[in-house]
């Protein structure tokens, strides 16, 4: 299989297994789901799924968010993980929001990366599942798969967005984004399969003997 054979049986292969892919951090437009996506930094889906409806119910917009303290915020995500950071960067986007875009989330990346603590990869994240822009978030799932799958030599995780982009249509990158990361948490795992077992690697590695070692972003 070459990787244009390769990008096609995974592509049948996902769509398959995950015909309809729900957006995994609960939200309920795109300035939450901005706040969910910047605190799954370093976190699970499910603790900030526990974490957001509590910081939600207080503040669920940049205006109340913006009147906040720090502190308070701190002290609702602190079981997220890099709650200082995180605290001051909610804090400070919301007041941006405010004061520059009229209490909106940019739909632009070149804005959405200026808001403190928002990197490419939380811009691609609201680009495509909060404004429907294509867009392809390479999360650490995805860097792993995709070198498993021969897609991408995994020198750096802009290198494996821009090898996948070129490999799948870009009306795929929005839903693909997510049936990876579910393959990736389901059947390839970290520490499981290695470019062994699950269906995909055996599909576009059938003879492979020796267990795939990815490099990490």
């Amino acid at each position: 299989m070459n990787k244009s054979e390769r990008a096609q049986a995974i592509v049948k292969i996902l769509d398959k297994t995950y015909p309809k892919t729900p957006v995994p951090l609960n939200h309920t437009d795109t300035y939450s789901l901005l706040i969910a996506v910047l605190l799954s930094a370093q976190c699970t889906d499910e603790r900030v799924n526990q974490i957001t409806p509590k910081l939600f119910s207080i503040a669920s917009n940049p205006k109340d968010m913006s009147k906040i303290s720090v502190n308070k915020i701190y002290k609702i995500i602190k079981p997220c993980g890099l709650g200082p950071q995180k605290s001051k960067a909610i804090h400070k986007l919301s007041n941006i929001l405010v004061n520059d875009f009229k209490g909106r989330v940019p739909d632009n990346f070149k804005e959405l990366e200026k808001l403190p603590g928002v990197g490419h990869k939380t811009a691609s994240v609201v680009m495509s599942q909060g404004f429907g822009i294509p867009a392809f978030a390479v999360d650490t799932h995805i860097h792993r798969l995709a070198q498993r799958w021969g897609l991408t030599n995994g020198a750096n995780v802009t290198k494996t967005e821009k090898d996948l982009k070129k490999v799948f249509p870009e009306k795929h990158w929005n839903k693909l984004h997510l049936q990876i990361i579910f393959w990736g948490r389901e059947y390839c795992t970290a520490r499981t399969c290695f470019g062994l077992e699950c269906k995909i690697c055996i599909t576009c590695y059938p003879n492979r003997k020796k267990p795939f070692i990815h490099k990490k972003p």
